[in-house]
């Protein structure tokens, strides 16, 4: 037994999707392919996705090692699709997607308009929800109910797009805060929509937190959001700077988009300059105080360097959101995606640069846009659009 919203049953069942694919030619190919939704599970629900974020994490399974500097238009105006350059160097760590289209989109919301039979299902039926499942940049995409958070009465589909991945990542930094100990963090990359949020989660929560910034105007607008410490690594006091934070604050856990480049051990470099400048003895193995950077991105995708100028007692690592939540458990998870919920439209709002088609996001100057990952260039999908 099938429940429909107003839609034929062979419109709940067919749409297009975002596909990326890698040639053994060396090619990123990008294009929308048809997707057919088979007979539903008694706990499937079918939803109409009508907004679905450009995130980090989702650029790097859609451009995968492509030179999107080589990005040129192909397909057809009416069957759109995009190809670039995979550069041989990189062919190696492209073998296991070799030959596979793959769907993209880790996140969105739309509207339950089809269900199983199962009572959890049924009561989903016209239900704005957010998903995190994979597939998003889809007309449709058949989910089980229990994937779906339904969004307060009121909410719609672009205030509820961004529901998991962000909001979630800046709650699992705090919560990784405490369970290990320290006091105050760390964050870069802190103009993002990620880093906005941090911001409002340590305001809320009374948590100092040190925002470090590569640009003037990205340190101007995460004060005028009410930020107390804000690094410029443009700035040539930038060490000095970030050093007098951590004095002030006493952090000594950071979380690092970057990945590559010099900042992951500038960090680490300037935690242990803080903590000697209120050691009342020496120690040729510097403190005994542990400091900890979580690389969680790849902004910068060269090589992370550093030089060990902060003792021996310090850990760099990384942090992923979903091996987090599961060691943290459905209950202390719940209670996250709760607060989420309650607070969606305060804490955990989203600003988007554009909104854009499943063909738009297959123009090659729309693209330059959004594979930015900059701050102010975030892109929301619509596939109804």
């Amino acid at each position: 037994m099938k429940h429909k919203a107003d839609m034929s049953t062979s419109s709940l069942r067919t749409g297009l999707q975002l596909r990326s694919l890698v040639l053994p030619r060396g090619e990123l190919e990008l294009s929308l392919a048809s997707d057919t939704i088979d007979d539903l599970a008694p706990d499937d629900v079918v939803v109409r996705i009508e907004a679905a974020p450009v995130n980090p994490s989702d650029i790097g399974l859609l451009f995968g090692a492509a030179d999107m500097r080589t990005a040129r238009q192909t397909g057809t105006p009416t069957n759109p699709a995009v190809t670039a350059t995979i550069p041989d160097k990189f062919m190696p760590s492209m073998a296991a997607r070799l030959g596979q289209s793959m769907p993209v989109g880790n996140e969105g919301a739309g509207v339950v308009v089809d269900t199983g039979s199962s009572p959890a299902a049924r009561a989903l039926l016209g239900k704005t929800v957010a998903v995190l499942g994979g597939a998003m940049y889809s007309q449709l995409r058949c989910v089980k109910a229990a994937q779906c958070l339904v969004l307060p009465e009121g909410t719609t589909p672009a205030e509820g797009a961004s529901c998991f991945v962000n909001p979630l990542t800046s709650l699992g930094m705090v919560e990784t805060m405490r369970r290990e100990g320290h006091t105050a963090l760390v964050h870069t990359a802190a103009a993002s929509n990620l880093g906005q949020m941090l911001n409002k989660i340590c305001i809320k929560d009374n948590i100092d937190l040190v925002n470090i910034v590569r640009k003037p105007e990205q340190a101007a607008l995460l004060r005028v959001l009410g930020a107390r410490y804000v690094c410029d690594t443009s700035a040539p006091s930038f060490m000095d700077d970030l050093t007098a934070a951590l004095v002030a604050t006493g952090a000594t856990i950071a979380f690092d988009a970057t990945g590559g480049g010099k900042l992951a051990g500038q960090i680490l470099t300037c935690m242990e300059a803080a903590l000697n400048k209120t050691a009342t003895t020496y120690s040729r193995y510097g403190s005994t105080t542990h400091k900890q950077v979580y690389i969680y991105g790849g902004l910068d995708t060269g090589p992370t360097e550093f030089n060990r100028s902060f003792g021996m007692t310090w850990g760099m690592g990384g942090w992923l959101l979903f091996p987090f939540l599961q060691k943290l458990g459905d209950a202390a998870s719940h209670a996250l995606k709760q607060r989420v919920v309650a607070e969606l439209k305060t804490t955990f709002a989203s600003n988007y640069s554009k909104e854009i088609s499943l063909a738009e996001a297959l123009q090659v100057d729309v693209i330059a846009v959004y594979g930015q990952r900059a701050t102010g260039t975030k892109c929301l999908i619509n596939p109804a659009k």
